[in-house]
């Protein structure tokens, strides 16, 4: 009996196996990998440093300790590979992609990663057996080796890794959290990574309701009109209307086609049939009859074998209903939207005490026997608030993931470079990028919005009426990044600014503080507390250090010589209406902000965010496994050699996409060049603030250096820029790894 075998071990099973395997380890390959090997002594330890929440730092939040007897469900054990073990699944991971390589696509099964590059069987039944001794129940061992699902009490978890659990208030809302950093025995620190979650802190859902301005950057007057927004978002009239002389667009699946030239693919036969995109969620959409209406009203409905599932793998907790649900349902749906032949999975378990459900969804998915090959994450939360071992657990489950040929995409955030700010009003944390995304083994996926009303050419790209599914765009748009900050150049220069920053500055004047003093954009940055611990709560400080820049990264022009994972790796539209144009989707959850799809979609749901752009891309990926009959497991590396070939030492004129549809057909990537991502900040982190209360986030606090514009070829507002579905999916075979 291996534990490589079976995806989970009863807590008799494990008992009875530490007997064998100790007897096992004693020859062959697996004692030369056994790193417990003296006595497990509770009295020298070794602290799991970097993962107190900033919230559960704070003593103004503390509320008192926890009940010793409150359970603690389903909390998760990391467990780490050796650093040999981790070079060489690294060096076949990147074979698997290589056509002259003998692995080419010999993908693994998670038992196989377990019996091949997973801790040994005598260190997990050691560490099991410890986790019983302190009065643990161990639920099971992932067929990976690499987590073990563990329950117990506040007051287990107190005795075992030294740190107590407190109740807390945050901003009115109850809490629970460890408010000292954990550890452990130092015999099994060779082996134990840290504890995935101790807090019930969830991650940001990664979608933000239309822009709630009165002020309109393209006419540069107060407005009134088709702007007061719900919770939702839904309030305009029509996705190709007038309003006070200005033309607004929203978008819907027909426009998503034109614009990202996915109807050839379609035409051809290429709509993901065949194919799987499983969502990760934590709770179930509202009403499935939303999904069904969604594709009925956009004309997606004649694709017969597009279907949409729920799921709660591993037989984890249903999660039920939540206010989460409208992130579950925009996913499902623009999933379909852009593969609409391809089956729909949202895979869910619920949230416990301690951990987000959807990591518990992915890693039981990925220690199934039958994984999906493509997965869409629309969660995120910065790298130093995510806390160290969150940050590895992510990066391990990632890992997993691409050596059994799934590819994991991930939203990049909707908060500029300011991550430990998400949902806020202005920055305070510094830069910072979202652990959930900055691995090497994800796509991390940006946002943008269209260029068209800044340069004053919409009729050029849109349509004055709507088809009869409502879309109404001509072609490909011109793209810059989505930024709905005051201190966004572009906004700034139509609002007759000059600047952004400084008393006279967009951000200091009236209606910038009245309307646009915001962190909601696209996401990107460098990687910089991965690992270590902040010394400043939240900001990228201390002993944190970024996850090391991935080889695929390298070479391309544009992405820094900063020996740090870069985000994000593409992007797609994700604005939410500040220049006009945001999603639309059917959400009937009327009590967490829904409307009804009765009718034309006239008073839908409307919103953006990067949750948009990372289902969007993973159906791409889905045409591209469709086309080319296989699975690829991470793409990026295919994504930046076709980037590399295309931009070339210098970039590629042709391929810029302020050119519009102009002579950008060939390409396969589209190279925004024009707008930044800069957020308003205020206080010392990374904010460069002259004078006036409001500054800009930089990477100086002495000269205006936002954090960050666009360049050509790759850069942190938009990575390798946007795509050209059909030509991504006819190109991928064109470059060689």
């Amino acid at each position: 009996m291996s534990f490589r075998h079976h995806a989970r071990l009863s807590l008799a099973a494990i008992s009875g196996f530490a007997i064998a395997s100790s007897a096992a380890s004693a020859q062959g390959s697996l004692a030369a990998r056994t790193l417990i090997r003296g006595p497990i002594q509770e009295d020298v330890r070794t602290v799991l440093a970097g993962n107190v929440r900033s919230a559960a730092a704070d003593p103004a939040n503390d509320r008192g300790e926890a009940n010793a007897t409150l359970p603690l469900e389903h909390m998760i054990l990391q467990l780490k590979r050796s650093p040999q073990q981790e070079a060489a699944l690294d060096a076949y991971i990147a074979t698997l992609n290589d056509s002259t390589s003998s692995n080419y696509h010999h993908w693994l099964t998670a038992a196989q990663l377990g019996s091949e590059y997973g801790p040994a069987e005598a260190d997990i039944a050691a560490v099991t057996g410890w986790l019983k001794s302190q009065g643990f129940s161990v639920n099971s061992v992932a067929a990976t080796g690499m987590t073990i699902d563990f329950s117990g009490t506040a007051g287990q978890v107190k005795s075992a890794f030294r740190t107590s659990m407190h109740r807390l208030s945050v901003d009115g809302a109850n809490h629970l959290a460890n408010t000292s950093d954990p550890s452990i025995p130092s015999a099994i620190a060779g082996v134990v990574e840290g504890i995935a979650s101790l807090n019930d802190f969830r991650p940001h859902q990664l979608h933000h309701a239309i822009h709630p301005s009165h002020f309109d950057p393209r006419t540069g007057q107060q407005t009134t009109e088709g702007t007061a927004v719900s919770a939702a978002g839904a309030v305009h009239p029509d996705y190709t209307y007038t309003s006070s002389g200005s033309t607004y667009q929203a978008v819907v699946p027909g426009d998503l086609a034109t614009i990202y030239n996915l109807n050839p693919l379609f035409s051809s036969g290429v709509s993901g049939q065949g194919q799987t995109i499983v969502v990760i969620e934590d709770t179930n959409v509202y009403s499935t009859a939303d999904w069904t209406t969604f594709r009925k009203t956009f004309g997606l409905s004649s694709y017969t074998s597009g279907s949409f599932t729920q799921q709660h793998p591993g037989n984890c907790t249903n999660p039920g209903v939540n206010a989460a649900d409208g992130e579950a349902i925009l996913d499902a749906e623009w999933a379909s939207a852009a593969a609409p032949s391809a089956a729909i999975v949202l895979a869910s378990c619920a949230d416990t005490s301690t951990t987000f459900g959807g990591l518990i969804a992915l890693n039981n998915l990925i220690n199934s026997s039958n994984p999906p090959k493509i997965v869409s994450i629309s969660y995120g939360e910065s790298e130093s608030e995510n806390g160290a071992s969150a940050n590895a657990a992510y990066a391990s489950a990632y890992k997993n993931a691409v050596a059994e040929g799934i590819s994991v995409f991930v939203s990049s955030g909707d908060e500029g470079a300011a991550s430990s700010d998400a949902n806020a009003t202005k920055a305070t944390h510094g830069i910072a990028v979202s652990g959930f995304a900055s691995t090497p083994y994800n796509v991390a996926v940006g946002g943008t919005d269209f260029g068209d009303t800044y340069a004053g050419t919409n009729s050029s790209y849109w349509n004055s009426t709507n088809t009869s599914t409502f879309a109404s765009a001509k072609s490909y748009i011109p793209e810059i990044p989505w930024n709905d900050s005051c201190a966004s150049q572009l906004i700034a220069s139509k609002s007759g600014y000059s600047t952004t920053y400084g008393t006279s500055g967009f951000c200091n004047s009236t209606t910038g503080k009245q309307y646009y003093l915001t962190t909601g954009s696209g996401s990107g940055g460098p990687s910089g507390c991965a690992t270590g611990k902040a010394s400043t709560t939240g900001v990228v400080s201390g002993t944190c250090k970024g996850t090391a820049k991935p080889s695929f990264q390298t070479g391309l022009l544009g992405v820094p010589s900063d020996g740090v994972r870069d985000i994000p790796d593409v992007s797609l539209f994700a604005a939410n209406g500040v220049w006009g144009h945001y999603y639309v989707y059917c959400y009937t959850d009327t009590a967490n902000g829904g409307t009804s799809c009765s009718g034309a979609p006239s008073t839908w749901s409307g919103a953006g965010g990067t949750s948009f752009a990372s289902p969007i891309m993973a159906a791409m990926q889905a045409l591209v496994n469709q086309k080319t009959g296989s699975a690829w497991g991470n793409p990026n590396p295919t994504y930046y050699n076709l980037a590399r070939a295309e931009y070339g030492s210098t970039g590629n004129s042709n391929c810029n996409s302020t050119n519009g549809a102009s002579g950008t057909s060939g390409c396969t990537f589209y190279d925004v060049k024009q707008g930044d991502i800069d957020v308003n900040c205020t206080g010392t982190h990374n904010c460069y603030r002259p004078s006036g209360t409001n500054g800009v986030l930089s990477t100086s606090t002495t000269s205006y250096q936002p954090a960050y514009g666009t360049t050509t070829g790759w850069d942190f507002a938009t990575g390798i820029g946007t795509v050209n579905a059909y030509n991504l999916v006819v190109n991928w075979g064109t470059v060689s790894h």
